[in-house]
């Protein structure tokens, strides 16, 4: 009776096995239809990434394109930029080169007009008298100004004299 028992028992342990594997079988084959249904489904993604990467990699290669223009068209309208900037300061150079010229020979004709101005204040009576402009000296901007004025007064002046000189 003992061996019926004994055996018994390890009938009862083996199935009792069998349940155990068939269970863990299960279990197994439902993480294996899992993995498989990620596999496919991380097989979509990296599908999906390997052409968002393509698409970024020509996004890439068109903003270094851009990148490339852009800095092509700077460089250009930089050295544009130079040259103008050259040229303005050979403008006002010259035109300084000008005004210095004008300032002296406009104390040029005051110092000769001086006297004769002075001893004629109007040929033509109640013809056009000169106008005369104060020129306030505030540095270098004030001085041009000034002779400017002091060239146009010279200026007027002159004609003022070729008036009364065809009047009389």
């Amino acid at each position: 009776m003992m061996t019926f028992f004994v055996s018994m028992a390890a009938d009862v342990l083996v199935a009792v096995l069998l349940v155990a594997t068939i269970v863990s079988s299960v279990k197994l084959s439902a993480r294996i239809s899992r993995l498989k249904a990620d596999e496919s489904a991380l097989r979509s993604t990296i599908g999906d990434l390997v052409v968002a990467s393509a698409t970024a990699e020509r996004a890439i290669a068109g903003l270094r394109a851009t990148l490339d223009e852009c800095d092509r068209t700077l460089t250009e309208r930089l050295a544009a930029a130079e040259r103008t900037s050259t040229d303005l300061a050979a403008h006002v150079e010259a035109g300084e080169s000008v005004i210095n010229r004008i300032a002296a020979i406009v104390g040029q004709a005051r110092t000769a007009a001086g006297p004769a101005s002075a001893a004629a204040p109007s040929a033509v009576a109640g013809g056009p008298r000169p106008v005369v402009v104060e020129a306030t000296s505030a540095g270098g901007n004030g001085e041009r100004v000034g002779a400017a004025l002091a060239a146009a007064q010279a200026l007027s002046e002159r004609a003022l004299d070729r008036l009364r000189a065809r009047a009389a």
